[in-house]
This record gives structure tokens, C-alpha cells and sequence, in this order.
């Protein structure tokens, strides 16, 4: 079994290098790496996108999620649609209008520089740790598939993950990335139809059988209205569901550098309607195949762990066969390659546009400080990842949204200043505030758990931007 995923590793991550190979042949520049020249077609930009989103976490922990939270995550995935609407209609207008390279550029042309850096920083801060913990989640399943019984350390299995990804990414960054994603979506979307199919075959269910099977399962509920306590009520899902594709995609730099290599507004925001129309049935999918694998479980008399992470790769290495180990493998790697790729490219035209200033300097200057970047962001990311190894998480895609409700509220909050307010800002005080209202909400998060029995979900996201507004109020300075 070992020998057959790491064959299937080595394949794709050929294909990968062949297509690396085929978009740099032209263009190594930095306007390639961080734009991509703007000439990525939106259709592609589009699939590719997908893939980043759903990531190797999304295909573990979702299935997983059903046994105990059934599918009330649709929930929140419906409240993603108006977010997404929101993203093409309001930001990508801004964001074209002002032909930024990073989306950071316009708090500099709103607010001044200490917003501009400040606001990179959280992007910075946020993307690093979710994209390493989403990375991490593959490792960790890849390790105990194939190289514990081969005694290779975690430490040499994750350096040679990220090696992989950096190979394929140094020359041309998201030029490649671009066609490399839309590779990895298909293979993504084909292994999680092929499951199915299988865990169906298994079953001894056909098309039919498998409607009946979901939608008569004690799993199926998908709506909670009734209990304003359970962080599964529909209204906390589906605004913190809007609010989540507001600040995870249009206020984050990995998946707006994409959009913004598309040569024009109008291909901009025929992709993001697209992608995100195509990403509720996508998840329904998933929230499918738990159910599907909790009566496989349940009929074959199957225990399962604890954690909701390992219970589709303990069956799919266990019980289900080598198709379904050969797609879940496939799937695993692709979702993992495709959200990882995206978060090292945007990260280092992060850090050299927004903190080292290298559009400001010559060419073979600002490309020799790219490299450099891209290499030092490589490193981190494994650092990170073992540092959330030794710290251990039960369900990761809980954790990474749980993060991004503290990380990305400042960025939320200054966005809206922005957008909504003719006010300035007394800048120097920015960083300060962003600071303090992401502390502040842990504390009322703490206070009301403990001592009002209210469990706070995702919505502290809103009030943490809502916090940050309040105190970007207070050092606002009115036009008269």
C-alpha cells in the first residue's frame, strides 16, 4: 500500500513540475510571479479556486463533521453565496479601479502606511496559520499511510511536502499556480465522485438508493432554529458564513491575487460568481459522503476514533478497498498541493510588496529579494507546522475558521472604514487598535462562556470587527 501512494505522489507531482516547466518558459519576472501578467483566462481561474478552497481539511473534516454536528455546516456554505456576491460587486471593483498588486494597497491610499503595513500583517499572520494547519492535516494522514512503517521522521515527511511545492513555484509563482490549481480541482472533484461511487458500491446502492440512504438518515438535518444557544443556529451559521467569505477571500490576498491576474473586471467577476455558485453543491457532496460513511460503519459493525479527522482515512485505508485508497490519496494531495501553492505565492508578494517595498526597486533587485522571500516563507511554514503537531487539534477546519475569527476581524473592521465612512484616520494609532480588539473579544468570548453558559461560534468574527470599528471611531478625524 505504501509503495502504490507514493508512486501516485510522485506521478502527480511530475505532472505538476511538467506544467511549472511550461508556464515559465517565457516569463520568471516578478510581474509574472505576482500577477501573472494578467492574462489568466476567469474560466480557469475559476476551477482553480475551487480546489484552494475546499483544501485537504475541507475533504477530511467536513465528512467527518456529520456524526456528530449532522449537516448543519450547510448552513454556514449558504450564507457563503451573498458573501461571495458581496466579494464580486463591492471589492473587486475597488480593487481593479486602483490596479493594486495587493489588496493591502488601498488602506495605504485610505488611511496611510501604519493601516497599509498593519493590515498585511494580520493577512500575513492568519494565512500562515491556516494554510500550515490545512497542510499539517495531510502530513499527518500521509505519515501514518506510508512512512511511519518505513520509520521516516514527521519532521523529513513535512520538509519534503513543502520542497515539492516550493520546486514547483519558485520560477513563475501564480502564473503556474493558476493552471496547477485547475489540475489539481479536477483530480479533486473526480476522487471525491469516485468515493462515493465506491462507498455506494459497498453499500449496494444505487443513484436512487443513495438519495434515500441521505435524506433518511438521522444525519440529514440540515436547519437549527429553534436553540439560540447552540453555535449550529441557522443565523450564527449563515451570517458568520457571509462574513467568512467576506474576509477569507475578499479581504485575503491568496485567493484575490488570482482574480486580479484576470485581465480585466468583468472576467474578475464572472470567476468569483462562478466559483462560488459551484461551491455549495461541492460541499453538500462532502456532508453526503459522511453520512454515507456512517452507515457503511454502522453496518459493518465499525468503531470509530474520537476525532472526526480520521474517520474517512481510517476507512478508506481499512475497509473500503484500494480504489477508494488510490482516490482519497489522489484527493488528499491535490486539495493539500492546490490551497498550499496559493498560500506561499501570496504570501511572498505579501511580504515583498507590502513590507520590502519591491516594487520600488530595479528588476534583478526586487526578483533577487522574491526568492529570498519565497524560501524564508517555505521555511516558516514548516516551522508552524510543527509547532500545531506538538500542539494537536481534534478538528483542524474548526480551529482554522476559530483563528480566522480573531485574525481577520482588524482587517474586516478597516475595510469597512474605508468603504463606508468618509473619515480619516490618526494612522500611528491603527496598529493599536488592531491589536487590542482581537483581545478584547477573547475576553468577552471567556466571560460569557463562563459565566453565562453562552458557547460563542464563529459570530465573534462580527464582533471582533465590530470592536475594531469602534475603536478606529474613536481616532478617526472628521472632514469638514
Amino acid at each position: 500500500m505504501g509503495i502504490i501512494i507514493l508512486l501516485i505522489i510522485l506521478f502527480y507531482f511530475g505532472l505538476l513540475m511538467l506544467i511549472s516547466y511550461l508556464t515559465a518558459k517565457k516569463q520568471t519576472d516578478n510581474e509574472a510571479f505576482f500577477m501573472g501578467s494578467r492574462r489568466s483566462p476567469w474560466y480557469i481561474v475559476a476551477i482553480g479556486m475551487i480546489g484552494s478552497s475546499i483544501s485537504g481539511v475541507t475533504f477530511v473534516s467536513v465528512p467527518g463533521m456529520v456524526g456528530k454536528l449532522d449537516m448543519t455546516y450547510m448552513q454556514m456554505v449558504l450564507g457563503f453565496i451573498p458573501g461571495y456576491l458581496f466579494v464580486a460587486y463591492v471589492l473587486l471593483p475597488l480593487y481593479y479601479k486602483r490596479n493594486l498588486t495587493t489588496i493591502y494597497g488601498y488602506l495605504e491610499q485610505r488611511f496611510g502606511v501604519c493601516s497599509y503595513r498593519t493590515g498585511a500583517s494580520f493577512f500575513i499572520l492568519s494565512r500562515i496559520i491556516g494554510s500550515a494547519a490545512k497542510l499539517y492535516l495531510v502530513a499527518l494522514i500521509l505519515q501514518a499511510l506510508v512512512f511511519d512503517a518505513w520509520h521516516v521522521p514527521f519532521f523529513v515527511t513535512v520538509s519534503t511536502i513543502i520542497l515539492f511545492i516550493w520546486l514547483y513555484t519558485h520560477r513563475s509563482g501564480i502564473r503556474t499556480i493558476v493552471w496547477t490549481d485547475a489540475l489539481q480541482t479536477l483530480c479533486l472533484i473526480i476522487a471525491l465522485v469516485l468515493i462515493i461511487y465506491q462507498v455506494a458500491a459497498n453499500l449496494n446502492l444505487n443513484f436512487y438508493g443513495i438519495v434515500n440512504a441521505i435524506s433518511t438518515s438521522e444525519h440529514a438535518r440540515i436547519f437549527v432554529f429553534d436553540d439560540w444557544a447552540s453555535r449550529q443556529n441557522f443565523f450564527k451559521q449563515f451570517f458568520s458564513g457571509a462574513l467568512i467569505v467576506i474576509v477569507m477571500t475578499g479581504l485575503d490576498q491568496d485567493m484575490m491575487q488570482k482574480n486580479l491576474t484576470c485581465p480585466n473586471l468583468r472576467d474578475a467577476q464572472k470567476n468569483m460568481v462562478s466559483y462560488g455558485m459551484a461551491f455549495t453543491p461541492f460541499n453538500f457532496l462532502f456532508l453526503a459522503l459522511g453520512i454515507l460513511l456512517l452507515l457503511f460503519a454502522s453496518q459493518n459493525n465499525i468503531v470509530l476514533p474520537d476525532k472526526s479527522d480520521e474517520i474517512l482515512p481510517l476507512l478508506a485505508t481499512e475497509y473500503l478497498g484500494l480504489p477508494v485508497l488510490i482516490c482519497f490519496t489522489i484527493g488528499m494531495i491535490a486539495s493539500s498541493f492546490s490551497n498550499a501553492d496559493s498560500a506561499l505565492a501570496s504570501l511572498t508578494t505579501s511580504v515583498c510588496v507590502d513590507l520590502l517595498n519591491t516594487d520600488k526597486k530595479d528588476a534583478l533587485q526586487a526578483k533577487r529579494i522574491r526568492q529570498w522571500v519565497h524560501l524564508s516563507v517555505s521555511l516558516l511554514f514548516l516551522i508552524v507546522i510543527l509547532v500545531i503537531h506538538h500542539v494537536g487539534q481534534s478538528n483542524i477546519l474548526d480551529t482554522i475558521y476559530k483563528a480566522a475569527s480573531y485574525t481577520y476581524g482588524p482587517l474586516l473592521g478597516m475595510f469597512f472604514m474605508g468603504l463606508f465612512t468618509k473619515v480619516d484616520l490618526r494612522d500611528k494609532f491603527v496598529p493599536l487598535i488592531c491589536v487590542l480588539a482581537p483581545i478584547l473579544s477573547f475576553v468577552v468570548e471567556y466571560i460569557l462562556k463562563e459565566y453565562f453558559g453562552y458557547v460563542v461560534g464563529y459570530e465573534i468574527l462580527l464582533f471582533n470587527g465590530i470592536l475594531t470599528v469602534l475603536g478606529l471611531w474613536s481616532i478617526a478625524v472628521r472632514k469638514h
